[in-house]
């Protein structure tokens, strides 16, 4: 079994994240703008079983989670399941993990850039905002990951004040009904279940750019795995309390019907005025994932092009900031293309279908680490490669045509490069 140390071709940027910056990294790039939509077209899927919809996206997130943890301490570079499938299960399985995170996130870029538009302009400035904000978040990248972070920072403290105020506002109002949260007799089917718990799974995502960035921070054996696990948990906390106080106050009907489920919630809790402050959170969060988007896809597209899948212009590392810099413009200016050109609704839905399968390839990977190697529960692996093959296709028709024929191109053009080699299937 080959190791990391057979990546020579790895570039090598600077270590320069530790364990609370790794961890606000992945905090933030999971509690973007999803948290304040996502909860209203789940309901819509799910009914009144959208509590079990996310307790089986959080099963899977944890599953997912453990795998990229333990491979990621096995092989501490940038890359994320892009190297772990490489290494792992061959260099098409590698690729393939690669391609789907590389495109999928770049439609979730554009989508958090025309969330956060949506929110902070009026409807005929949303697209140049969106690319002004692009522009911007990639400046950022640019001068290094020490400022990242700290802008991460300052944005993930925002929203989670404001997360705050929704939950006590909620909790404290006279409109809260425990009622709410019993799971009635009601079934919506298992694609309207599972099409729910792929949804709210979609707003766990980001714990794995913690792993794309293992070859930036600091003692990335022990950093990884805490900051995988800490960021983690602590999402969930906020997304059990944020749900249950939306589902509290508005009930399952009225939450399925809501365009801004949290605005909506703090009006019915009599307190209007928190509105703006829900709007403001609302655009913060979608820079902050933005902005965390940016930096996860720029070093996977930076790992392809070092083994020559991409371009090896893009592996060029800045002598300076020490980050991919070549990586983050590109990513930057396919983006701003995106959000002038791309409808949100279907970047959303083929991003969900791409972070599925990379996640997969994750768990498959993970099924082949050695007793010696700090392997899970066989169960973890198992569940998270099942869980992500069974959401992927449990989504909305569309998205799923489209994923599958993205991806089905990308190993197209792998198979051309390699002259139709099979030696990549071992």
């Amino acid at each position: 079994m080959t190791t990391s140390e057979g990546s020579h071709s790895q570039a090598k940027p600077a270590r320069v994240l530790g364990t609370v910056d790794a961890v606000v990294i992945g905090v933030a790039a999971m509690i973007g703008a999803g948290v304040f939509a996502v909860f209203a077209p789940a309901a819509d899927s799910a009914g009144a079983w959208l509590p079990v919809a996310l307790l089986i996206a959080g099963v899977i997130a944890y599953c997912n989670a453990t795998s990229s943890a333990r491979l990621a301490a096995r092989h501490p570079q940038s890359g994320g399941s892009y190297v772990y499938g490489r290494e792992r299960l061959g260099e098409l399985w590698g690729y393939v993990a690669g391609w789907a995170f590389v495109v999928g996130k770049i439609a979730s870029c554009a989508a958090m850039a025309l969330t956060f538009a949506a929110y902070a302009v009026p409807q005929q400035w949303e697209r140049p905002a969106a690319a002004a904000a692009v522009v911007v978040l990639t400046a950022v990248n640019y001068l290094g990951l020490r400022s990242s972070a700290w802008l991460t920072r300052v944005l993930l403290a925002v929203v989670l004040v404001v997360l705050g105020a929704v939950v006590v506002v909620a909790l404290g109002s006279g409109e809260t009904d425990p009622a709410h949260l019993a799971v009635s007799r009601e079934w919506p089917g298992f694609f309207g279940l599972l099409g729910a718990a792929g949804m709210l799974f979609f707003a766990f995502a980001g714990y794995a750019r913690i792993a794309t960035l293992g070859g930036e921070v600091r003692d990335p054996r022990r950093t990884i795995p805490r900051a995988i696990t800490l960021a983690l948990a602590g999402v969930l906390v906020v997304y059990l309390a944020v749900g249950a106080s939306v589902l509290m106050v508005m009930g399952r009907g009225a939450l399925a019907d809501s365009a801004a489920p949290l605005a909506d919630t703090v009006v019915a809790a009599g307190w209007p005025q928190l509105v703006p402050a829900v709007v403001v959170g609302a655009a913060l969060a979608s820079l902050g994932a933005l902005l965390s988007l940016v930096l996860g896809v720029s070093r996977t597209v930076a790992a392809m092009a070092a083994d020559g899948h991409l371009p090896g212009y893009l592996a060029g590392v800045h002598p300076r900031f020490g980050g991919a810099h070549r990586a983050e413009v590109a990513v930057g200016a396919v983006v701003v293309l995106l959000v002038l050109t791309m409808d949100v609704r279907g970047a959303i839905g083929f991003s969900a279908f791409g972070v599925l399968v990379y996640y997969a390839v994750a768990n498959a990977s993970a099924l082949l680490l050695g007793p010696d190697e700090n392997r899970p529960l066989l169960l973890v692996p198992v569940v998270g490669l099942a869980g992500c093959v069974v959401l992927a296709f449990s989504l909305p028709l569309d998205s799923v045509i489209a994923g599958v024929a993205v991806v089905v191109a990308g190993v197209a053009v792998w198979l051309l490069r390699r002259g139709v080699d099979w030696s990549g299937f071992r």
